[in-house]
């Protein structure tokens, strides 16, 4: 019995181990064509109708330390449901590094949005799904845009039946963005990915996604921290 616990102990670090000795193989690979994100996702309970959300993605071409573009996110969501269904209005700023056509210099490009979106949770048995509905204000140099956004996420426990403490489960997600103008589709992003329950704040998470643009094609991998988001309630 001592063994088995011992065991359960020592498998996420093995996995976080694993995952960054796979993901340090891109580190120097310049604008390769897998890149890496690195995540934060908040969020705070302000009372029990409200709440507040933020975000940061420090993305890059490569494993770490070329820039593709950092984003930053912020909201003030209300609860409809406890927990369950959450309509939010947040403000969004991107700053992108984009490579001229080739070359190895970069030209910034400054965005900000405000966006609008809608979240529901269910339980199917041990699964935990989620649908978000987000629509984006976009203001680009010289340009305003509007996009549609449509995330569907599911999340299995894998030793466990619930998702509680020291819990690693299986996490997946597919997102679609779709522009009010042409061209109507923007991309898709495909995910798979494992996590690890820390405590009732914090939980980690690693995985790789497939983004599929209008023209090209991009994959990354993605390590992620969440702070205070809460799963489905039975």
């Amino acid at each position: 019995m001592k063994s088995d616990c011992s065991m359960r102990i020592q498998f996420p670090k093995t996995l976080i181990l694993i995952s960054f000795l796979l993901l340090s193989n891109f580190a120097h690979a310049q604008k390769s064509d897998v890149g890496n994100w690195f995540i934060y996702f908040g969020n705070q309970k302000i009372n029990s109708k409200w709440n507040w959300w933020n975000e940061a993605q420090y993305r890059n071409y490569n494993f770490a330390g070329d820039l593709q573009q950092l984003l930053l996110r912020t909201g003030i969501g209300y609860n409809l449901t406890e927990d369950n269904n959450n309509v939010l209005l947040g403000y969004a700023f991107i700053n992108s590094q984009n490579y001229l056509p080739d070359s190895d210099e970069k030209i910034g490009i400054k965005e900000h949005r405000i966006y609008q979106q809608f979240i529901t949770r269910q339980n199917f048995g041990r699964a935990f799904v989620q649908h978000r509905y987000r629509v984006e204000e976009r203001f680009l140099p010289d340009d305003f845009q509007t996009r549609f956004r449509y995330f569907l996420s599911i999340n299995i426990p894998v030793n466990k039946k619930t998702m509680t403490e020291k819990t690693i489960y299986a996490s997946a997600y597919n997102e679609i963005f779709l522009n009010a103008q042409n061209a109507i589709f923007d991309r898709n992003r495909l995910y798979g990915g494992l996590g690890y329950i820390i405590n009732k704040n914090f939980r980690v998470e690693g995985g790789f996604m497939a983004q599929t643009l209008e023209n090209t094609n991009r994959n990354q991998f993605q390590i992620i921290l969440f702070n205070n988001l809460p799963f489905n309630k039975k």
